[in-house]
């Protein structure tokens, strides 16, 4: 079952069993509760482009936003999407949900043994109509930073710039820093290659301009009508 749900700046999509919808919300407004918490006690969390090294005093969620923070360099909210995803996406699967996907502003926390073509929208002529053709055991991230679509803040030049890892977090903080250090066509294999290689990243990929490049282990990217995929 796919369903859309939207609270404040939240807006997602959501896959599940139908008598799992209720949870996977529930677990949405639980995530943000923790999020805005920690804002209220130190506003410079959801301000902050810096890093900031977890405290242990601090929710387990914020601990995962400011561990992935310090491994892509960027600030902890850049994760913010990934952690309501990956959050609500686990719960689903304590649940035992048998399948739950969750895309939260282009940021997807992936659970679905069986696989499912995830579309690639880039707002550019080679992505049209491509998807990667994924399956995984357990919460797979992939997630996304563009300079041109979302209300997300990209500091670089990529249409888009995509972040696979086993922690949904560092790849949304990841592909932000991929996303904002792209400046040009030239310097997009290295920009990948440093972002790829980071501790936890799978793999990634970015475009901009007319130029592609790719780093470390991707989905299959097959053909698809992605007016029929996630």
């Amino acid at each position: 079952m796919k369903s859309f749900f939207r609270v404040k700046e939240t807006y997602v999509t959501i896959i599940c069993d139908g008598d799992l919808l209720r949870t996977a919300q529930e677990a949405i407004f639980e995530a943000r509760g923790i999020i805005e918490s920690k804002i209220a006690e130190d506003p410079f969390f959801g301000i902050t482009y810096d890093p900031m090294e977890p405290k242990d005093s601090d929710h387990p969620l914020i601990q995962r936003m400011c561990y992935a923070s310090v491994v892509a360099g960027v600030g902890p909210m850049a994760g913010v999407a990934g952690a309501v995803a990956e959050f609500a996406v686990r719960k689903l699967v304590d649940a035992g949900a048998e399948e739950a996907v969750i895309e939260n502003g282009g940021d997807i926390a992936f659970y679905s043994p069986k696989g499912r073509s995830v579309g690639i929208f880039a707002d550019h002529p080679v992505f049209k109509d491509l998807a990667f053709e994924v399956s995984s055991d357990d919460i797979l991230g992939i997630c996304s930073s563009s300079r041109k679509i979302g209300p997300s803040v990209s500091l670089g030049e990529s249409s888009i710039s995509t972040v696979l890892s086993d922690n949904v977090v560092l790849a949304d903080c990841c592909a932000t820093a991929l996303g904002n250090i792209v400046k040009s066509e030239q310097d997009l294999a290295e920009c990948c290659e440093r972002i790829g290689s980071l501790e936890g990243v799978r793999g990634c990929l970015s475009c901009c301009g007319d130029k592609i490049a790719m780093f470390g282990d991707l989905p299959e990217i097959v053909k698809a009508d992605c007016s029929n995929v996630l």
